[in-house]
Parts: C-alpha cells; structure tokens; sequence
C-alpha cells in the first residue's frame, strides 16, 4: 500500500473507531436504563443520550471523513472487489452519506425524547395508561416523519426508515412479500384451530426465578455463547446489545408462572449474540463489527430459539435436566407432551409470546399500522381502536385493554415509527433458508442436538454467516449462504413439516 493511502487509511480507521467508542457508551446508558438505572435517572439519562448522538453525529458527520473517503477512492478501485478494506470502505460512505443528511440537532434531540419516551412507556404500561405515553408517541410519529423527509426521492415515507435497518428492502418489495405469508398463514391457521387443543396448562405451574434462571444459562453455554464475553440480566423487554466486540449482553424476562417466557426469550437474545460474538475479530471497533441487518439478525435469535430450541430432538436431550430441576411442577408431564405445549398454536394479543404459525401475522398487522400512521391515513389517537380491529380481523382476539394492546411493544416507544418491525419477519424466512444450507453441509445436525451438542452448527454459522458482520449486504449474504434470493418456500415447508407431526396433515 502507498504510505500516503495507508496513512489516510489509518486516520480514518481511527476517527471511525471513536464513533464505534460513543456508540458504545451511549450503549452501555442504555442497557443500564433498561436494568439497574433508578427511576429518578430518567430525565438526566435523555439528556446524556442526547450528548452523546450529538458527539457521535458530529464525528459521523465531520467533513473530514467525507474528504478521506474521496482520497482513499482510487485505493479501494486497486483492491480485489472481495477485500476487506473495499467493505469498510463501502459501508463508511454509505453511514457517512446517510448521517449528513440529519442535522446534529435533530439526532440529538431523538435520542432524548426517545429515552424520555422509553421511561414514560416503562412507567404507564403496566398502569394501562395509554394517555401518559400519547403525547410521546405522536412527537415520535412527528419526528419520524421529518427523519424519512431528511431522504427525498423514495418512493415511499417509510422507505428511508426501513433501509436504516434492512438494506435494500422497501414497502414496494416488503407488502408484497407480507401478502404471500399472511395467505399461507391464514388457512394454516384455521387448520390447526380446527384440530384438538393442545394442553400447555402445566407450563403455567408456579417455576421459581433462579431455578429458571440455573436451567436456562447452561442451555446457552452449550450453544456457544461466552460468559467472558458478556452476561444476562433483567429487564422489561428482552434485548441483546453491544458494547464492544467482546462485550456483548443479552437480558431476559422471568415469569414464575410461564416456563416458556424466560427460557426462550434467553434462547433467542443468545442467537442474537452468538452472531455479534462471531463476528472476526479483525473488524474489532471498526465500520464492519455489526450484523449484516436486523432480518438477518432476528434470523439467527429465531434460528436457536425457535429451530433448535423448540425442536423435538433437542427436548429428547434436555427434558429429563428440566424434569429433574422442576419434579413437582413436571412429574405429570413426558417429552412429547412437553414439546407439543411448547410448540402449541393458538392465536393470542402478545407478539413476544406467539406461537410460530401465528407469530408473523403479529408483525404483518404492525407493518401495516406503521405505514398508515406515516402516510397520515391514521392517527395517534385511532390508534388503540385500530389495534383492536386488526388483531380481531386477523387472529380473531381482541385486546380488552391497552396494556396488551398498543402499549404491549417498546418498539415505538424506544425508537422510531417505522422501519421497526419487519425484520422480525424476514428473520423468519432466512433462519429456515440459513439452517437448510446448514443441513445440506451437516446432516448430522440433528442428531447433535439430540445429544446435546451444537458445535457443528453454531461453527457452521460463525463461518458462513457470523464472520463477515456487515461486509455483505442481507442479499448478498443469503444468496452466498444459501445460492437462493430471499423465498418464502423453505420457511413454509418447515412449519407445515413440523405442524403436521404434532396436529395431523396440514
């Protein structure tokens, strides 16, 4: 390399890692606002945040990096298109394009409402008190709008906010997609209503919390996430975040009378950090240390939670540790019985809690909703009612209140309206396209996990997915993984396989 382009190079990497280094500080406020952080720190807490977005937006924003980037063209044009340094290149312009595009002022005052906004949401949910949280929830609707016009030219308000976290995608590709599931679903759906309950009452059965929580670290140890490198703790709504490339952390949620609550929202904030841990080392605080996109992100999290955890090989292996952890509350209960409650369809208000075969219409309905909300087509105050409408057209239950309602997501009480939720979805489809590759490499996969053991797909994963971080875009990756574009078929074929074996012919 010229000593001038390596130079260059070097000054670039080293301003992009102080924005890596407040990105994780302003990380680390979160995580403990959402944990340990008192009450009272609340309002201090937005105006920390606020500092740090405007510190962060300022360097991501610095004309200075816009020069280096122009410099360091022609060396990116001498690399092999595959290199390492063409990527960062890459994924630096576009974060830096993006960036100037939203004044410092802007950033800076989201990200206090949005943490003051989290608090008001932490506080009114439980109380049901919907009209604590309106006037936050329509500044975000307000400033979310002005966010996408920072981006003129799409062909769709919300498309700016979807790219932010899905690259590539568009309600123009997206509604389409959505409208092909939500027809598959609905007559599975009311398939499986039509077949005998499945009985899950025994996992209502008072579990205490750190039996819970003894039972369900050991499970993600075995999967490959490293305590070293992170830990677990408590919170509201179960996340995984990141404050550096070996300090990635994942919370969960414990309720003494529903097994299933903590033990797979633990499965499915390690998927989320098994990739974050995975990512090679050599792009440790630089612009590549991060997923490739939230859907393939939420692909890995439903992948362990869902695909393995949910599986019955891996209950074969691990129902006589939770039997013999719980003989009370399962001295009743066998393996299969076990893995057809936690597997049980039944359509419900809780997003976090659904089912597999119901759990996209949940996002489906949200993306909708976030589209009208930013066209204009509805109001914060129609909110709840529309709510209400959609989940009793689409699952046929109907919020009695707004606690499990509107209120139940922290989504758009945390962040932005729009660009939220489809991810969830799109993580669906790529898990089943991810561990079919997987699969055909390793077909001895599932008789691991009927031991026990994951080392040949959790390596499997870190080598074709986890490693690059975002070196290629959600497309490019899933097309490398799998040689397929983005399809709905495996997805389909896995939950109408699964289903069949516990309700009869689908």
């Amino acid at each position: 390399m010229d000593a001038v382009w390596q130079s260059q190079r070097n000054e670039l990497f080293a301003r992009w890692q102080e924005i890596y280094d407040l990105t994780g500080i302003a990380a680390l406020l979160s995580w403990d606002q959402s944990t340990y952080m008192p009450v009272g720190g609340g309002s201090v807490r937005g105006r920390q945040l606020a500092l740090l977005e405007r510190l962060a937006h300022e360097r991501r924003t610095d004309p200075a990096i816009g020069r280096l980037l122009d410099v360091l063209q022609p060396y990116a044009e001498s690399l092999p298109a595959d290199a390492d340094d063409v990527a960062q290149l890459r994924v630096m312009r576009k974060i830096y394009e993006r960036s100037t595009r939203v004044p410092a002022a802007f950033a800076a005052e989201f990200a206090e409402h949005t943490a003051n906004s989290y608090m008001a949401w932490v506080a009114a949910r439980p109380q049901d008190d919907f009209a604590a949280v309106r006037p936050y929830l329509q500044k975000t609707l307000d400033m979310s709008r002005q966010l996408a016009e920072f981006f003129p030219g799409c062909a769709h308000i919300a498309d700016p906010l979807i790219d932010f976290a899905d690259e590539g995608m568009t309600v123009a590709t997206i509604r389409p997609l959505f409208e092909e599931l939500r027809q598959a679903l609905t007559p599975l759906v009311a398939t499986i209503s039509q077949r005998p309950p499945v009985n899950d009452s025994f996992l209502h059965r008072h579990y205490p919390k750190l039996q819970q929580i003894a039972f369900g670290e050991p499970i993600i140890r075995a999967f490959g996430y490293d305590f070293a490198r992170g830990r677990q703790d408590e919170t509201h709504h179960p996340f995984m975040t990141k404050f550096a490339h070996d300090d990635v952390r994942i919370t969960t949620r414990i309720d003494e009378y529903d097994l299933g609550n903590a033990l797979f929202s633990t499965m499915h904030e390690a998927g989320h950090a098994l990739y974050e841990q995975g990512i090679d080392a050599a792009y440790a605080s630089t612009a590549l240390d991060t997923g490739a996109s939230a859907g393939v992100h939420e692909s890995q999290s439903r992948l362990w939670e869902n695909i393995v955890g949910r599986s019955r090989r891996f209950w074969e292996h691990y129902f006589p540790a939770l039997q013999a952890a719980f003989p009370e509350q399962l001295a009743d209960v066998d393996v299969e019985a076990f893995h057809r409650a936690v597997n049980r369809v039944k359509p419900s208000l809780i997003r976090t809690e659904a089912d597999e075969v119901t759990y996209n219409l949940h996002v489906i309905i949200r993306f909708g909703l976030e589209l009208e909300l930013l066209e204009g087509k509805l109001t914060i105050d129609d909110l709840p009612e529309a709510w209400r409408a959609r989940y009793h057209e689409n699952l046929g239950v109907y919020a009695p209140d707004d606690r499990d309602g509107v209120m139940q997501d922290v989504h758009w009480f945390g962040g932005p309206i729009g660009g939220s939720f489809q991810g969830y979805a799109l993580g669906n489809i790529m898990a089943s396209q991810f561990y079919a590759a997987a699969l055909a490499a390793h077909p001895e996969i599932e008789d691991e996990i009927g031991a026990g053991r994951f080392a040949t797909l959790h390596t499997w994963l870190r080598e074709n997915i986890y490693c690059h971080g975002a070196r290629y875009t959600a497309q490019e990756l899933l097309t490398r993984v799998t040689g397929q574009p983005l399809t709905l078929a495996p997805y389909l074929t896995y939950l109408r396989t699964k289903y069949s074996a516990i309700y009869g012919p689908l």
